[in-house]
């Protein structure tokens, strides 16, 4: 999968953390997840709908990571 073209984010709070993030790229139908730290390094991909899922559940705190 080409990802060159791949606009990345990460969260606006992470900067205080010490730069243990992950980045984020929207891409037709699938979300791109990185290590911040590891640009180059693997890139895991999700269905949109997927990651749409994890995020409503992250938010209720099913995953314990509110």
């Amino acid at each position: 999968m080409d990802l060159s073209r791949a606009q990345w984010r990460k969260a606006s709070r992470s900067s205080s953390n010490g730069g243990a993030c992950v980045e984020v790229a929207s891409l037709r139908g699938i979300v791109a997840v990185r290590d911040s730290k590891n640009p180059a390094g693997p890139v895991l991909t999700v269905a949109r709908v997927g990651w749409q899922d994890f995020i409503a559940d992250v938010k209720l705190g099913r995953h314990g990571l509110t």
